[in-house]
């Protein structure tokens, strides 16, 4: 990769994410971290407002802006084929922005690149969900954006059916179901429910916020720290 090219794709990565280690930011450009600190003194030496140091990251100052962006054919084949597992997988409201989204960055592409993209061989027939399903995972997927609470009714594999209050974070694919990760007020813990399960749903007018061990960032943690043990067992 050309220097100049190193350069601009930095300042796209940093300006992505809230904050962006050197270390991070060395892997994703396959450099050393020496290479990133020299790089951003040179950003910021040519007026570029990235803020922060090494060791603690790099963030990208309010303000900044650079010229539209320009997708490589790769890159482009790899959104039409985003988009189209989208129709299939998603509910019909992310389907249509990703759809939209897409023609407006085709609209722009040079003929080559476009023809390249739209040609691209990969289908996703659309995914038997049935109305009620679907509504509710856009429910669900909408109060894990707003942070409202929810109240459903869920059937278990025992037919079993209970009440529960959960603070939704997550909805899953699986390839053949949907499910949504919680945490649940009734249990005290992180619980996932499948979709097609959910009985009713209803979003509640109270709102939650982050609270530490009740986040997806926390269940991640422990998801991750028990498959280490598990490692070290088989290992040991």
């Amino acid at each position: 990769m050309r220097r100049a090219d190193r350069l601009f794709e930095l300042v796209q990565l940093i300006r992505a994410r809230r904050l962006s280690t050197a270390a991070w930011l060395a892997q994703r450009l396959e450099v050393s971290e020496r290479t990133i600190y020299r790089d951003v003194a040179d950003l910021q030496a040519q007026g570029v407002p990235i803020e922060g140091e090494a060791g603690v990251g790099y963030r990208l100052g309010a303000g900044f802006d650079l010229p539209p962006l320009m997708f490589t054919a790769t890159e482009a084949q790899a959104l039409v084929a985003s988009v189209r597992m989208a129709q299939g997988w998603m509910g019909p409201q992310l389907a249509r922005g990703a759809e939209t989204a897409l023609s407006k960055i085709l609209a722009v592409l040079p003929g080559l690149e476009r023809a390249a993209a739209e040609s691209v061989p990969l289908y996703a027939p659309e995914v038997a969900i049935d109305a009620t399903t679907r509504a509710h995972l856009e429910s669900a997927q909408h109060a894990a954006e707003q942070r409202h609470k929810l109240h459903i009714r869920y059937r278990d594999l025992k037919e079993q059916t209970s009440e529960r209050v959960v603070r939704p974070l997550a909805c899953t694919y699986w390839g053949r179901l949907w499910t949504l990760t919680a945490w649940c007020e009734s249990r005290e813990d992180f619980r996932t429910f499948r979709i097609d399960r959910i009985e009713r749903l209803e979003a509640l007018n109270e709102r939650f916020r982050d609270e530490p061990g009740k986040t997806l960032a926390d269940l991640l943690r422990r998801i991750e720290a028990e498959m280490s043990e598990r490692c070290a067992a088989v290992d040991a």
